[in-house]
């Protein structure tokens, strides 16, 4: 897919589309997940005011996110329009440590500025994902992290994901722990830690409990522990979950 899809998406989505965008993560059905997503994704940064890169922000709510916590940010997208949008927020909030760039991630000027670069639901998205990781580890200080929150494997044959890239000529690509990891040790990082799926902590932990009802429940609720407990205690490497890497 090509990416002038990424540029054009924020007009062609219209008004509802922007003020979804803009008003994230409040404004999405997903808004307890993408909660739980952040306070995982800031467990494995460093702590506050730390400088981070935060990649393919779209309307920049992960930027204004980060930088309200305390942290130093400067967000990129390759949409001029999605800037404008962020750039309009960051103003009304008076967010000062916050900037944003109109920028493409794979191809980064960057070296060694940050102690962190951050790609939320963006990376799949890349047309060349491993020069974007190779990119993110030259921003890198040493000792810097790169934290990944990406689908898995499975993602781009989904009804969503086969309609996003129809309509809107978008990159959609699965983007598994250990294609990250691979891509990460080529760039000269090592994994530092694998953090299980939000989502699936939510269904397993927080979920409204209740003794199951049949055969088929039991056995849904059984491999969803299995699931839970493997991405724990061994961490995942095929489905999603969050990539934490050190730069040497």
């Amino acid at each position: 897919m090509s990416k002038q899809g990424e540029i054009d998406y924020a007009d062609r989505i219209g008004e509802a589309g922007r003020a979804h965008i803009r008003g994230k993560p409040f404004s999405d059905p997903s808004c307890s997940t993408l909660l739980l997503s952040m306070a995982a994704v800031m467990g494995a940064l460093p702590r506050p005011p730390a400088d981070v890169l935060d990649c393919g922000v779209g309307g920049g709510w992960t930027s204004r996110f980060l930088a309200r916590a305390g942290y130093r940010v400067v967000g990129i997208d390759i949409a001029p329009k999605m800037i404008e949008l962020a750039e309009t927020d960051r103003l009304a909030e008076g967010l000062h440590n916050l900037s944003f760039q109109v920028a493409e991630y794979e191809t980064l000027a960057f070296k060694e500025q940050f102690d962190a670069v951050l790609f939320f639901d963006c990376l799949h998205h890349a047309v060349d994902d491993r020069a974007a990781v190779a990119a993110a580890a030259r921003a890198l200080r040493p000792g810097g992290v790169l934290v990944t929150h990406e689908p898995g494997e499975g993602h781009a044959k989904v009804e969503a994901s086969k309609e996003a890239a129809a309509n809107w000529d978008v990159s959609e690509k699965d983007m598994p722990p250990n294609r990250i990891i691979a891509s990460g040790e080529a760039a000269g990082l090592r994994l530092k830690r694998l953090l299980p799926n939000p989502l699936l902590v939510e269904r397993v932990a927080f979920a409204p409990t209740r003794i199951p009802k049949s055969r088929k429940e039991l056995s849904e609720r059984f491999w969803q522990l299995v699931a839970f407990s493997r991405a724990i205690f061994i961490g995942e490497r095929r489905s999603t979950a969050i990539v934490v890497m050190e730069k040497k």
